[in-house]
């Protein structure tokens, strides 16, 4: 799974198939090695992120300071999604 940021021993990557249609941009979160089951966070039109989903099982504080890594890094992240996937959809 390409990974986008490492942060301690947090992966922050795309999943490789983000389904068909496209599903709307968000990065998944793990710590070591990617996973099916881990954590989903959306990416808005405004660079702010929502949780869908904590089942990697990250505890509240940090996911809270990953999310707000994520959201620093959020033009980033969408760039390279467009890069990846060559279009864009947002979750709201």
């Amino acid at each position: 799974m390409p990974q986008i940021l490492r942060i301690g021993p947090y992966s922050i990557y795309f999943w490789s198939n983000e389904g068909d249609p496209l599903e709307p941009i968000h990065v998944h979160v793990s710590e070591g090695r990617a996973s099916a089951t881990a954590t989903k966070i959306w990416i808005t039109s405004t660079g702010k992120t929502i949780l869908s989903n904590n089942n990697s099982k990250i505890p509240e504080k940090i996911l809270k300071r990953l999310m707000r890594m994520i959201e620093a890094n959020s033009s980033d992240i969408i760039d390279e999604w467009l890069n990846r996937f060559g279009e864009i959809r947002y979750f709201c």
